[in-house]
Formats: C-alpha cells, sequence, structure tokens
C-alpha cells in the first residue's frame, strides 16, 4: 500500500480540475410581449424558494408592473455605469458577475449590443464567458433576431433587425422553453400598455405588430422549435442505437424503379411539400439493371434532388432489408413504393410488402397508382427485357461445349453424377466472368448436355432412369442459383472498389492540393483525377485581376472550355448549372460553382463524351467534393498572394520611409542656412534693386522646400508610429490664426472668408498637428486655385462632430475616387506645372485619424474643392469662474 504522505491531496485535484461548464436555457418567443422576460422571473422565483443561489444580472422590465413585482424578493446585481458620446449608460456588469459567481444568473436580451467599450461587443458573448466559468444561466431571445432567419422577418414584416445572434448560439443551449401567445392576445396586450407605452405602442400596431407579421413570427418561432426537437431526437436515437421508427413526425422514403420513376417522384414530392415534411429518394442497385434502365433511374433520382429529396444509390439484393435499414437511420415512417405490375405487392417475385412488415413492422407503406402512360403489358416486356450481347451469350454456349468436350473421355472412368460437377464449375466461372443472364443460359445448357451426351440411352433426351429427372432439376436449380449469387457478389465487389478508388483518388488529390502553388497545378491535378474517376475532361473559370470577366483554365490543348455564359451565370448565382439541373439541363457539360469559405473563386466545367455517369449521384456528389477542394485550394493560394504582396508592400514602404526621414533630415540643415542668408542678402540690397527680388526669390523657394522637407520627416515619423499626441482644448479661432500666420507671405494676395461661430466649441487635440493640417490644407488651396481668388475657412457642428472646412474657387476634385488624392505621393494629375509630391493631404487624413477623426473631399456647389476635417465633439471642461475674475 503506498504511503499516505505520497497521495495527492484531493482539494487541490478539485482546484486543478476544469470547472464544469453551465447550463443555458432560452426562453424563446415570436415577438416582444409574449411573456418571456415574466415566464424567466417566475422560473427564477421557483428555483429561489428551492433554496438556489440566484441572481438577477440584467433585466428589463419596460415599465411592466407585474413583471416588476416578480423582481422583489431576488438579488439584483449593479449595473455597471459606461460612458458613452458623452452620456453614462447602464451596462450588465459580467465581472461582479464572476466574482460573485452565483448559482443561477439571469441575462434578459440576449441579442443585446454592448456599449462601446465593454469586453464583449454582444451580450451573447458574456453569457459564454458565464457558462465557460460554470454558471448557470436564464436568457430571453425573439425569432426575429436569430442570424439564419434575419432576412425572412425583414421580407415578412418591412422592418430590419440590426442585432442577431448566431444559431450555434440558439442551438447549443441545453434547454429551449418555447413562450407563445396568439396573435390576438398579444394585440390586446399590446393595446392596454403592456408591451410599450402608449406612445410608442401607436407606431407599433401599425408597422411590426400586424396581425399578419405577428402569424407569420409564430409560425417561424414553433417550426424553429420544432426543428431543434427534431434535431435533438435524431441524436438521441443515434447515441442509443436505436432502430425502431418513431412517427414524431412524417417523412417519406421513395423505392425508384425505372417504369414510372418521374411520375413517383412528383407525386411523393408533392405529398412532401404538403405535409411539410421531409423526403428521400433510393434506387436499390441489384446489379442486373440494363443500360436503359439504370439511366431512367439516374434520371428519376436527379429529379428528386432537384426537388429537394435526399436521393442515395444502394448496392443491395434485398430491397426490404435495404429500405427498412435506411428508414430507421433517417427516422422515415411511411415508405413509399410504385404499384409494379398485374400483381403490384410483387417485385421480381420478392414480396416487398409482407417482408417490410416483419422486418419492420413500425412503418406505414404508400403504393402509388399506376401510371396512365405504362400499360402493364409493355411493362412486362421491358421488365422481362434481357440486355443481349450475343459475344456473352456465345462464350457461355461455348463454356457448354468444352465442358462436353473435356469429359467425355472420363466418361468411362466415373460415375454420370460426378460429371455434373464439371458442369456446375463452368456455371460458376461464366457467372463469375460474364453475368446473370450467361450464367442461366450456360445452367441449361450444362443440363441439356448432360442429359444428350451422358445419360442413356445416349444421344437422345430420352430418360430410362426416373431418378436422373430429379438430378436435372437440382442440377439446373444449383447452377441458375450459383450463378446469381456469384454474379451479385461481382457485382456488389465491382461497386466496393468504385468507391474504395474514389475515396482514395480524392485522398491523393488533397493531398497533391495542399502543396499547389500555382493555379496551373490545381488545374492540372483536379484534370487527372476527373480523368482517372470519370474519364471526364474539366475546365476553370476564374475571374480576372479586374474580376470584371471569366478566363478559362483548361486541361485540354484543344481549348475546350465549355459554354462561357454558363459558366459565368454559374458563378454570378452560386448554383449549379448545365446538364442535370435547373438551368440549361441539356448542355452537355455540367457546371459548379467554387464556393469557398469566403468567396465564390470561380466555375467548374465537367466534360464527359458520354453524360450519363452524371445521372449518378455519387458521381455528381463526387464532382461537388472536387469542386469544393479546388475552391478551398484557390483560396489558400489567394491569400499567400496576399500575404506575400502585403509583406512587400510593407517593407518597400518602410525603406522608401527611412530613405525620406534620412534626406529630409539631411536637407533641412542647409535649407534653413540658405534661407536666411538669402533674406539676409536681401535687406541689404533693398526692394529697388532687381538683385533684391532674385533673393527674395530664394527666400520663398527656399521657405517652400523647407516646407516640403518638413512634411516628408513628418509622413515618416506618422508612419513610423511614433506620434505621442499631446492632447489639450483649443479654440478654433487660435487654430486658424496660427495657420493663417505660417503662411502670411503666401497668402498675401488672397481675400480670406472665415465663418467661425462665436459659440464653436473647443477642439481636443494636439495643437501642433492640427495646425499643420490646416496649413497643408491652405497651401493646397494656393496651388490649385487661381492667383488672387477667394479661399475660405468654415466651422459648424454636425451630429457629434466638430467640422473644419476649407475651400477654394479652383477646378475641383479631379475624376474618379477622392480617397485616392489621400495615399501618400498621389496627385490630381499626373503630370503637373504645379510643385509639389503629394505628401500634404496624406499627412492631413493620418493626423485626423491619430485624433479619431476623418478627412474628407468633395466638390462644392458653386465650383471649387472643399477638404473637412471631422473631429470627435467631446464634453467641454468647466471654466472656474474664480480664474476668469480680474486680479486687484
Amino acid at each position: 500500500m503506498p504511503s499516505d504522505n505520497h497521495r495527492p491531496d484531493p482539494d487541490a485535484l478539485l482546484a486543478a480540475s476544469p470547472p464544469k461548464r453551465g447550463r443555458l436555457k432560452l426562453f424563446f418567443g415570436a415577438a416582444p410581449g409574449v411573456g418571456k422576460t415574466y415566464a424567466m422571473l417566475a422560473e427564477a422565483r421557483e428555483q429561489h424558494a428551492a433554496g438556489l443561489a440566484v441572481l438577477v444580472g440584467w433585466v428589463d422590465t419596460h415599465g411592466r408592473a407585474e413583471t416588476e413585482t416578480l423582481l422583489s424578493g431576488l438579488d439584483c446585481l449593479p449595473r455597471r455605469q459606461l460612458e458613452y458620446r458623452g452620456k453614462l449608460l447602464a451596462e450588465f456588469d459580467i465581472d461582479a458577475t464572476l466574482a460573485r459567481h452565483p448559482a443561477l444568473v439571469l441575462v434578459d436580451e440576449l441579442a443585446h449590443t454592448n456599449v462601446s467599450g465593454s469586453r464583449h461587443p454582444k451580450r451573447w458573448q458574456d453569457i459564454e464567458e458565464l457558462l465557460a466559468a460554470g454558471i448557470n444561466v436564464y436568457s430571453t431571445l425573439n425569432v426575429q433576431h436569430l442570424e439564419s432567419l434575419n432576412e425572412v422577418v425583414s421580407r415578412v414584416t418591412g422592418v430590419r433587425v440590426g442585432e442577431t445572434v448566431p444559431d450555434r448560439v440558439f442551438d447549443m443551449a441545453d434547454e429551449v422553453r418555447l413562450v407563445d401567445l396568439p396573435p390576438d392576445d398579444l394585440l390586446a396586450r399590446l393595446k392596454a400598455g403592456k408591451v410599450y407605452l402608449p406612445e410608442v405602442a401607436g407606431r407599433a400596431a401599425e408597422n411590426f405588430f400586424r396581425k399578419g407579421n405577428l402569424i407569420a413570427l409564430r409560425e417561424l418561432a414553433l417550426r424553429r422549435t420544432a426543428d431543434r426537437v427534431d434535431d435533438q431526437m435524431r441524436a438521441h436515437r443515434q447515441q442509443q442505437a436505436l432502430t425502431p421508427v418513431w412517427p414524431t413526425r412524417f417523412g417519406f422514403l421513395l423505392l425508384v424503379d425505372a417504369h414510372g420513376g418521374d411520375s413517383a417522384v412528383r407525386s411523393t414530392g408533392r405529398l412532401a411539400d404538403t405535409l411539410g415534411a421531409q423526403w428521400h429518394a433510393v434506387w436499390i442497385d441489384r446489379g442486373n439493371a440494363p443500360l436503359h434502365e439504370r439511366e431512367k433511374v439516374l434520371a428519376a433520382l436527379a429529379l428528386a434532388e432537384q426537388q429537394g429529396a435526399s436521393t442515395l444509390v444502394i448496392g443491395e439484393h434485398n430491397r426490404a432489408a435495404a429500405l427498412a435499414a435506411y428508414a430507421r437511420r433517417y427516422n422515415l415512417s411511411i415508405v413509399v413504393l410504385p404499384r409494379m405490375g398485374r400483381h403490384w405487392w410483387q417485385w421480381g417475385g420478392e414480396d416487398l410488402l409482407g417482408e417490410l412488415g416483419q422486418r419492420a413492422p413500425e412503418l406505414d407503406c404508400l403504393v402509388l397508382a399506376e401510371t396512365p402512360g405504362s400499360p402493364r403489358g409493355e411493362h412486362r416486356r421491358k421488365r422481362e427485357a434481357i440486355d443481349l450481347r450475343p459475344r456473352r451469350y456465345l462464350l457461355a454456349a461455348a463454356a457448354c461445349v468444352g465442358v462436353t468436350l473435356v469429359v467425355s473421355p472420363l466418361a468411362r472412368v466415373l460415375e454420370p453424377t460426378n460429371l455434373i460437377m464439371f458442369y456446375l464449375l463452368a456455371v460458376l466461372g461464366v457467372a463469375l466472368r460474364l453475368g446473370r443472364g450467361p450464367a442461366a443460359l450456360a445452367a441449361v445448357l450444362s443440363v441439356a448436355s448432360f442429359d444428350f451426351f451422358f445419360v442413356s440411352p445416349r444421344f437422345s433426351f430420352a430418360v430410362s432412369d426416373v431418378q436422373y429427372v430429379v438430378t436435372f432439376f437440382v442440377m439446373l436449380v444449383v447452377g441458375l442459383v450459383a450463378g446469381q449469387l456469384v454474379a451479385r457478389q461481382r457485382h456488389e465487389a465491382s461497386r466496393a472498389r468504385e468507391r474504395e478508388a474514389r475515396t482514395r483518388y480524392l485522398y491523393e488529390m488533397a493531398r497533391e492540393l495542399s502543396t499547389a502553388l500555382l493555379t496551373e497545378q490545381v488545374t492540372d491535378t483536379a484534370a487527372r483525377f476527373l480523368k482517372a474517376s470519370l474519364n471526364a475532361h474539366i475546365a476553370l473559370w476564374l475571374p480576372d485581376e479586374q474580376e470584371k470577366q471569366l478566363v478559362p483554365h483548361s486541361d485540354q490543348a484543344s481549348g475546350d472550355h465549355g459554354d462561357a455564359a454558363i459558366a459565368k451565370w454559374c458563378y454570378d448565382h452560386q448554383q449549379i448549372a448545365g446538364f442535370g439541373s435547373n438551368t440549361l439541363p441539356l448542355a452537355p457539360a455540367l457546371y459548379l460553382p467554387l464556393k469557398a469559405p469566403m468567396r465564390t473563386r470561380g466555375a467548374l466545367a465537367v466534360m464527359l463524351a458520354e453524360t450519363t455517369p452524371l445521372r449518378d449521384p455519387d458521381n455528381r456528389r463526387l464532382c461537388e467534393a472536387v469542386a469544393a477542394l479546388i475552391a478551398q485550394t484557390l483560396e489558400r493560394l489567394h491569400y499567400i498572394e496576399v500575404a506575400q504582396h502585403t509583406l512587400l508592400s510593407m517593407e518597400s514602404e518602410r525603406l522608401r520611409h527611412s530613405l525620406l526621414a534620412a534626406l529630409s533630415h539631411d536637407l533641412r540643415t542647409p535649407l534653413t542656412a540658405l534661407s536666411g542668408t538669402a533674406e539676409l542678402l536681401a535687406r541689404k540690397l533693398g526692394h529697388q534693386s532687381d538683385e533684391a527680388g532674385l533673393a527674395w526669390s530664394i527666400v520663398d523657394q527656399s521657405q517652400r522646400t523647407t516646407r516640403l522637407v518638413t512634411n516628408l520627416l513628418e509622413m515618416a515619423r506618422l508612419q513610423a508610429g511614433g506620434v505621442v499626441l499631446k492632447e489639450d482644448w483649443v479654440s478654433a479661432e487660435e487654430l486658424v490664426g496660427s495657420a493663417l500666420t505660417a503662411l502670411e507671405t503666401l497668402l498675401a494676395d488672397r481675400k480670406i472668408s472665415l465663418a467661425i461661430p462665436t459659440d464653436y466649441p473647443l477642439l481636443f487635440g494636439d495643437a501642433v498637428l492640427l495646425e499643420r493640417v490646416l496649413v497643408n490644407l491652405l497651401e493646397n488651396a494656393t496651388k490649385y486655385s487661381p492667383a488672387g481668388s477667394e479661399i475660405g475657412i468654415e466651422a459648424c457642428v454636425n451630429n457629434s462632430a466638430l467640422e473644419l472646412t476649407v475651400w477654394d474657387h479652383g477646378p475641383g476634385l479631379p475624376p474618379g475616387d477622392p480617397d485616392r488624392l489621400f495615399a501618400p505621393f498621389s496627385r490630381g494629375e499626373r503630370e503637373s506645372a504645379i510643385a509639389g509630391v503629394g505628401l500634404g493631404l496624406a499627412i492631413c487624413r493620418t493626423i485626423a485619424e491619430v485624433h479619431h477623426g476623418k478627412l474628407t473631399a468633395a466638390n462644392g456647389l458653386n465650383g471649387g474643392a472643399r477638404f473637412t476635417l471631422s473631429l470627435p465633439l467631446k464634453p467641454q471642461p468647466e471654466l472656474d469662474p474664480l480664474a476668469e475674475e480680474p486680479l486687484s
């Protein structure tokens, strides 16, 4: 026994073990006012009365007296106050909840958006953190807030709900309680003021709370809850391995046959749509269907898939066993059978209804009416038709002749009953190599040959011993049955090899695509795979660099890329087109959209010389899997290219700014000396001489060059992230005055128009940088407006922003996107006589962004350009009245 000193501490083990995840219970309703919060509080009071620690984290009563009454006696968490745009807003305090760690917390309004500055943008993210900490949560949700139903609700009600919750949050809830209220009762509550305040209730009744809207929302809520319960039931059946079908809802399983298959598909589809039920269509491939019947069945399955059915080809001999197993796997309670011939309850000698009743007595069977266009006589003739290929049957006859020649010398040595074994061996060989029909012919010929050549009287079909009649009968039966069994196993083995080959090809293709780095490699890999599996050629239709048209990438040197118009439709609508689809089904190729997680990357065209294989659902799914792999690979290549381009741009930008910073720093000192010397020389020469004018010209150009160098240094510093704002309160008048003083010489011949209200609020920011913005905008206006024209500065308050606008009477903005003017080294015209390198506006926008503002450009109503600086409006500082009193 181990010593107690080496035993682990139980408390330490419990502390180290991960906390148990909490449980989430949602109170789900169709609309506000149905009683979700009331039901949540009522159940919480029951839990509190049972001794559970219940905390009310957040509940909105909306002024409803009966709801507020339920809060009495419960522990309510104080709300957290957050400042947003100058106002204090209350929010749910997740940190206080985690610190208290109650057994159950109530958090109303799951879809609520938190105030900026909260830990999580959405309340459902707060709840996920609470659940991870092991706290049980009660919450409420309306159906219009589900992400998957948001668009549907918008079309029904005409109201777009901005706050949504991902469906996975709804699905992960441990329990969902539907709180339902008839529309008339809800409208009565709305009219009585129990949902909204009277002034709001009137508008709500005219818009969202119309009776038709409420009926539709109620149906959506009921269906979504029913789907959740159905999913839980299926998961429980799979976990418990329960085999009997539970008829909790209608589900149809159609057995498709070559005769009347399209009619059966349409009838079952109409029935399923009427009852709102799911339905599946299957074909049980026993391996003996002629080619023309197989094509009809595959066409019927394609039609069923277009009408919303799940389709499958099952390789099984016993139809009843296959149908029962499939129905139990997907919990389908009704098996639909088409009527077959005179005896509709029999399929080729198999009592399908009787065996289904024995294997799965819980299933209901529905037999469809006989199709008018398929008479019984014609049906029987087609059913009994045999795919006659003379070569196969001649080989079977030749095998019997060969066995007779080989056995003839042995007739003197062996007993006649032993000679039968050689014929049985031949029948098995024919069944294995040539199939069922030749095996049946070989069995009949073997019996005839044995009777004619080896049973006395020989060379006659007469039989002297009656016992040989039994021998003939047993030999014929054994030969036919053995041939059928061998042929069936051969067919099933062939299907298994095909599936194994496709799985192997998919694995190899995925492995090769994972290392592909070029689009050509993707095309070659996919082409080799589909050539090996379906003998198909492909073409990838991918958008060009401008994404205006699709460019084909084909594996064929002949240039057969398919139809460009169909590929474009497939790409634009993100739907399958071409052969066997709803769009241009007679096209000779199948077109599949390349849907990647982020977007559609193009279209895949699959072209076959014979399109029959595309009718097979397995082959269609194979093509869809290939398209999915190609799409994911193309998206990976796209993001690799984006990452490389971004890295290259960042490195180029860094080197460029380093070079500019170094050059600018070395240029400032000589420029300053040149400007000072030229100004001193000009003053000594006076204002009348020509030499003085040249000296002043040198001063102007050196100052302009100095401002350019300053802009270069400023841009390098801003791009390097080395800006530390020295924010303080500053008035707009001071900023404008400083900027005008800095450009006094440049603006000497201009008329300046100022429109700054006397009660204009104070700006909060770095005064030096904001002055730089105005200086650059004013300098830009002087460059691009006629000499002597007017330049204006306006200030106004727009919503929650302070705006400063610089306008001019120049030619206005060039055509195109105005934002491109704010890119570094970008100018309105590529070749221009106006000096500059295109850095002034880029610096202005960068300064605006570091102040959490923005800089925009637009053309003025009367011509010219307008550049507007918008900064956030912050609460104004309180002035100290003592500081304003004059000193005595």
